[in-house]
């Protein structure tokens, strides 16, 4: 039961961040306490297994709420604009043109109006360079959190709340450095070696070879281009740059073979010392090191995989087998604690499941390996291996890959054949002597290999999107498909034969019932004028501006163009009219046109309060789009009228902004 008992946490997250209000302090205390009790009863009974992972549960409920008073902050409500003084907490991504940090302790300058805020996002200007500690003054503009683009999409302000970012915001006049932390602040440190090293790749590099081996060897994606993203995304490489289990085992694995080869050659060592011992423990501290090169604990796959390594060396010094399920739930319960809200995020459920899975699929029986194998052999073998690897944790991710991203790569088995060789071989291992060799001054050819390698990793991928041209796209998913594959990735953990593997076979016809999403007839933005309305196949604005973010994100989400103009719309100064085969719409600019359009029309869409006459129409106004947030509608034309969603449900949790 062991095994279950983050799939048990993992629910209780689920049914609290669900909840249509806050629970009070005293209910989950009191609640908590009863569990707490029935443990203790039962603690002879046979099913005391399974009150743990009732407790798991109520653990989970609570994580967040306790997270929340921790680290929690209350949410800007209303745009701020004035001159502020502030400390800098971390640098999210710098660029050429843009900094993007995080900043904390604002302090009013020249009148401005105090802030209830704990941190704030904010984008600077690239000078003067900053650092963990240092303080800056500036003019600013701040503004709420903005809410998801799309129901059921990625919520900005539920992760920034917990994350104690209550604002965002840019400076917009008179930035400057006032002062530098202390010199000897770890943060500080490690934040300044981390610039450093991406500086001095970035030096030697250009282009896509640059911004990659940043991504890779520091962490920071901030230069990789839009294009970039989506060729390695088609070509199923995008997990490449994203520092995680992948480069943390090459590294730690490999400093850990490299030791030992070196002690056991010693004949002297290797007769006193526990070789292999000494070796897990250098393994363990460099996968600490690189894990602070990535960006340390906020950077949720690096953590898992750092957490990961740390069992198997572990379990190296302990004398006891490393690849266990029993060390996954380790590691995913560690990380629920320290972050829960991280558990919504797609990077924890892609590695979640990858590892799940290749883990379970290492345990099921095989026969053992035929000794003596010549080189071609082995390299045969280890081309199997990779290509094994990648159809495992491809199919793993799919399901989670598909609901987040829109997009699959059919042919990432063959693209991670081809490309990580290159990456095992040429990019890593040079990539980590760059790094050891610029204290001397001597990285330049070490980094040149290494971007040689990314050349020809970015090649490979070009190559293979270009194969997998039209054939990325995939059906949209609703979170029931979530629901059901982690319900299927519990089945495949808990299991220890190949029943384990029924759970994913019967997840399929499931999500083909109940998992599949339909595309909208009407989505209303609520910060922009953007009205995009369904015609036949296509989508097309009646209102707004084509090319906004929402729109962009509108389009990207649906995989179709939306056009910048709705065909046969009818626009005049009081509003506009859109007709289709099925039903008609009016978007309001003007109070005036609320006597002529209410009841005429399936759909009323104002920017203004509409009056309480206004009847016999479904009536979206000011007061629905700031409190529910983007509208997603789709014709019912069995009932004639609109089914609706919101992308925000209700404003009865403390991550909402009731403007």
């Amino acid at each position: 039961m062991f095994i279950l008992l983050p799939f048990a946490m993992l629910a209780g997250l689920i049914a609290y961040a669900s909840l249509p209000v806050e629970p009070q302090s005293w209910a989950l205390v009191a609640v908590g306490l009863a569990v707490l009790a029935l443990v203790v009863a039962l603690r002879a009974s046979t099913i005391l297994p399974l009150m743990g992972l009732l407790a798991a549960f109520w653990a989970g409920v609570c994580l967040l709420p306790l997270h929340g008073f921790w680290f929690g902050t209350e949410m800007l409500r209303y745009p701020a604009y004035g001159a502020y003084s502030a400390r800098v907490d971390a640098i999210v991504s710098a660029t050429e043109s843009t900094r993007r940090i995080i900043i904390s302790d604002l302090t009013p300058l020249d009148g401005a109006r105090a802030l209830p805020i704990v941190r704030a996002r904010l984008v600077t200007p690239p000078t003067p360079p900053l650092a963990p500690g240092d303080t800056i003054a500036a003019k600013v503009r701040l503004a709420p959190v903005p809410g998801p683009v799309l129901p059921g999409s990625f919520d900005g302000q539920f992760h920034a709340y917990f994350a104690g970012v209550g604002a965002y915001g840019i400076v917009t006049s008179g930035f400057s450095k006032t002062g530098s932390g202390a010199q000897f602040d770890p943060g500080r440190v490690v934040e300044q070696l981390r610039m450093g090293i991406g500086a001095r790749i970035a030096g030697e590099l250009d282009g896509a070879s640059a911004a990659i081996g940043r991504a890779m060897v520091v962490g920071d994606q901030s230069e990789i281009t839009d294009e970039t993203r989506e060729v390695m995304a088609q070509s199923g490489l995008a997990h490449i740059y994203s520092i995680s289990g992948l480069h943390l085992s090459i590294v730690a694995g490999g400093v850990f073979w490299l030791m030992r080869w070196l002690l056991a050659a010693i004949p002297p060592v290797a007769n006193r010392w526990p070789v292999k011992k000494v070796a897990a423990v250098t393994g363990l501290i460099a996968a600490g090191g690189y894990l602070l090169l990535a960006g340390g604990v906020g950077n949720i796959p690096a953590l898992r995989s750092t957490m990961m390594l740390g069992l198997i060396f572990g379990a190296v010094l302990a004398g006891r087998r490393a690849l266990t399920m029993r060390n996954v739930a380790i590691a995913a319960l560690a990380i629920m604690v320290i972050d829960p809200a991280s558990v919504f995020r797609a990077s924890f459920q892609l590695s979640f499941a990858a590892v799940v899975a290749l883990i379970g699929i290492y345990e099921m029986p095989r026969s053992a390996p035929r000794g003596n194998r010549n080189w071609i052999a082995r390299m045969g073998g280890s081309l199997w291996a990779a290509a094994a690897t990648s159809l495992i944790a491809g199919t793993a991710t799919l399901l989670f890959s598909a609901y987040h991203f829109q997009q699959t790569a059919p042919l990432s088995v063959v693209g991670n054949v081809l490309v990580l060789p290159v990456v095992s071989l040429i990019i890593m291992p040079f990539g980590v002597l760059s790094v050891l060799a610029m204290p001397l001054g001597i990285e330049k050819p070490f980094v040149a290999i290494m971007g040689w390698g990314i050349d020809r990793m970015v090649d490979g991928a070009v190559l293979v999107a270009g194969w997998s041209a039209g054939l990325t796209g995939n059906p949209l998913l609703t979170v029931w498909a979530l629901i059901i594959g982690l319900a299927a990735l519990a089945w495949f953990a808990f299991l220890p034969n190949r029943w384990r593997l029924a759970g994913p076979l019967l997840a399929v016809p499931l999500v083909l019932l109940f998992g599949l999403d339909h595309r909208p007839d009407v989505l209303i933005a609520d910060t922009t004028q953007a009205v995009a309305v369904r015609q036949g196949e296509a989508m097309g604005l009646v209102t707004g501006r084509g090319g906004s973010f929402a729109v962009n994100v509108w389009s990207d989400h649906y995989q179709e163009e939306i056009a910048d103009t709705f065909e046969g719309a009818r626009c005049d100064r009081l509003g506009c009219i859109a007709r289709t085969l099925e039903f008609s719409i009016a978007v309001i600019k003007n109070a005036a046109a609320f006597a002529e359009d209410c009841g005429l029309h399936d759909l009323v869409v104002a920017r203004l309060r509409a009056p309480v006459t206004c009847k016999g129409s479904l009536v979206i106004d000011s007061e629905d789009l700031q409190a529910r947030g983007v509208q997603w509608l789709r014709w019912d034309g069995s009932a004639a009228r609109f089914d609706l969603r919101t992308a925000i449900p209700n404003l009865n949790r403390p991550w909402r902004v009731a403007r």
